[in-house]
């Protein structure tokens, strides 16, 4: 699996390749035609590494649907990752935690979420105590300004800071269409 990606996306299972060259061909006509993706041993999910902005990637992907939904067949969802890090409790609260403090302004709420896959020596509720603490802002679940958001794939994790709008769902975004037509 990539040490390094700023993209998570999500797929059918046993659809790992076609997703990739979706993406790729995605990225491409946005203009990154260097992006890497990888299969991960997490079925259903491939990891990549593109050179535009994972976030304008999402906000493009989400102009694409609006136009062209059928280019959408095989990707799901796809997360911007802004931090990668080894899967232990103290990388992982470290990395967390200055991600927070250099986006998350003091009046601020969030809510963090940990997506765990491949990892049984980690539990979740641990870590969200753990981080929580480290951060000073109010905690708000039902409707936080900002999401911190954990993906634990087996050894690596990729964190990221979001608003709740900042991750694509391509079936969301289809649905979203016909319903506004």
């Amino acid at each position: 699996m990539l040490n390094k990606f700023n993209l998570i996306a999500t797929t059918y299972r046993y659809r790992e390749f076609d997703a990739i060259d979706e993406m790729l061909d995605l990225l491409d006509d946005i203009g990154d035609s260097d992006a890497f993706f990888e299969v991960t041993n997490i079925s259903g999910l491939i990891t990549g590494n593109t050179l535009l902005d994972p976030f304008q990637v999402i906000e493009k992907f989400k102009g694409i649907v609006r136009s062209e939904d059928w280019r959408f067949r095989y990707v799901l969802r796809v997360i911007p990752i802004e931090s990668v890090t080894d899967s232990n409790p103290s990388d992982i609260t470290k990395a967390a935690t200055e991600l927070s403090k250099r986006k998350i302004s003091s009046s601020d709420s969030f809510k963090l979420l940990v997506e765990k896959r491949h990892n049984s020596f980690l539990r979740s509720s641990d870590l969200i105590h753990t981080i929580a603490k480290e951060i000073d802002n109010p905690v708000d679940l039902d409707v936080p300004t900002w999401i911190v958001l954990i993906e634990i794939l087996g050894n690596v994790t990729g964190i990221t800071v979001l608003h709740h709008d900042q991750i694509f769902n391509s079936t969301f975004e289809k649905r979203d269409i016909s319903t506004n037509s």
